[in-house]
């Protein structure tokens, strides 16, 4: 029997999609637990693949053409992650469920109601690259908030996601949802054609680089979902604490870009720097920056080597290393600006002690997330509670930031007449019955069941 094509793919799960309206919410939650278990089940094989897959990478990175850190992102047994994307699963399955919620509910007349009710986005194109245990953490959610999904990991996980795509279909097999509901794809191709099918695909979710992001939000006509790049920035106050405006900077391997007010360069400037040193961190700075370290350290460790004058081009690059573009700038208003000219809209974050500076700050940058005297790096679905997330978003609609459950349901409206002879709206207007808009207090709809 021939391999299906891209389009069997994207027809089968939109078939499974409308298939699966009707099954309860408390079967997902089924799948999910039974999922868990055919993971367990399969763990030995799973992580042998792993290691091939790990095996092939290295000879990879050797020959030049795979980076140590997409590598480092392969392992499903380094230290807890295997556990932790079992207990990722149990997690989402516990999460209420997101679908048939009202969030706003209006009486038009007598015995006509309006709802407006959450949904299922229908079919997601998830892709993205490196890290297999994506796979689950994406199935689960789909499955959670009633969407079908079709799964492409990167070629250096083939072997890994295979199999953990076939142990979630097994999970499936043993419910009430079809099978088909979460399907995976191993090529490029697959990908270029199903970006295609827009009659059957609802939303393009990727993760991964900047280059992969960007090609698939240029070459579809599907929503896209996603940031291409996660460039944040910290601005240290001149109302900060010593202790934080050390600790933050120096601790958030995430932040491209260091803020600092002109009044800390020659007091709090010089303690973050050495700190951000000692943890060879590299530093662009500009020259007032520069010069401050100058001045204080003529002979400090790592100078010549991790201090060196930042360009334009640096504050808009995502270093994806322990480097940091330092600036100097007159005040939080200009800080403001600065960020929303360079940042992705990701994550900031601003040091200080200042409420009005920290809300001036929090209202002020157009990002994703703004966070006061706390580290970027929470920028993340399960640290915000969300079981897990199919990713971050940097758009201004639908779902921004960490996108867990709720950022995978739209919403429908609903609207039932129990008068004798029904509603129509020729009865309405001018020298006719008026709209009553009264609010109905109520987070479910009486004839849903």
């Amino acid at each position: 029997m021939p391999a299906p094509t891209a389009h069997d793919i994207a027809k089968a799960a939109k078939n499974a999609f409308q298939d699966a309206q009707l099954i309860p919410a408390s079967e997902r939650a089924k799948a999910l637990h039974e999922i868990q278990l055919s993971l367990q089940a399969s763990k030995v094989e799973i992580l042998q693949a792993n290691q091939e897959d790990i095996k092939a990478a290295e000879a990879e990175v050797k020959a030049g053409n795979m980076s140590e850190t997409l590598l480092k992102r392969l392992d499903l047994n380094k230290g807890d992650k295997w556990d932790s994307m079992l207990q990722g699963i149990l997690d989402v399955a516990s999460l209420p469920d997101p679908t048939g919620t009202v969030s706003y509910a209006s009486e038009l007349d007598d015995g006509l109601e309006l709802y407006r009710v959450a949904c299922p986005i229908g079919v997601l194109l998830v892709i993205f690259e490196a890290r297999p245990e994506v796979v689950v953490n994406i199935a689960s959610l789909a499955i959670k908030s009633g969407n079908a999904a079709i799964l492409k990991g990167g070629k250096e996980s083939n072997r890994t996601t295979t199999l953990l795509a076939k142990s979630i279909s097994a999970g499936l097999a043993k419910t009430a949802i079809p099978e088909l509901y979460v399907q995976s794809i191993q090529t490029r191709a697959e990908v270029s054609s199903l970006l295609e099918l827009d009659e059957y695909i609802d939303l393009v979710i990727p993760r991964g680089s900047n280059s992969l992001v960007k090609s698939i939000q240029n070459n579809t006509r599907i929503p896209v979902m996603g940031h291409a790049d996660g460039l944040c920035s910290i601005f240290i106050d001149q109302e900060a604490d010593v202790t934080k405006a050390i600790d933050y900077p120096a601790a958030c391997n995430s932040v491209e870009n260091l803020i600092l007010h002109d009044s800390i360069v020659n007091t709090v400037w010089p303690s973050v720097a050495k700190a951000l040193l000692e943890a060879n961190v590299k530093l662009l700075c500009d020259p007032t920056s520069l010069n401050a370290l100058k001045t204080c350290f003529s002979a400090l460790p790592n100078m010549e080597t991790l201090v060196t004058p930042s360009e334009l081009s640096s504050y808009d690059v995502e270093h994806l290393n322990l480097t940091l573009s330092v600036i100097v700038l007159p005040s939080l208003r200009s800080a403001i600006q600065f960020i929303n000219a360079h940042s992705s809209h990701h994550t900031d974050s601003i040091v200080t002690e200042s409420d009005e500076a920290a809300s001036i700050f929090c209202r002020g940058v157009d990002s994703a997330g703004t966070y006061v005297n706390a580290s970027t790096r929470f920028a993340d679905g399960f640290r915000y509670g969300f079981g897990t997330e199919v990713g971050i978003s940097t758009g201004r609609i639908h779902a921004r930031g960490p996108v867990g459950l709720d950022g995978l349901v739209t919403y429908k409206y609903m609207m039932k007449s129990q008068a004798p002879s029904g509603h129509i709206a020729a009865e309405f207007g001018t020298g006719k019955k008026q709209y009553k808009h009264n609010k109905l207090h109520t987070t479910t709809v009486p004839f849903l069941i």
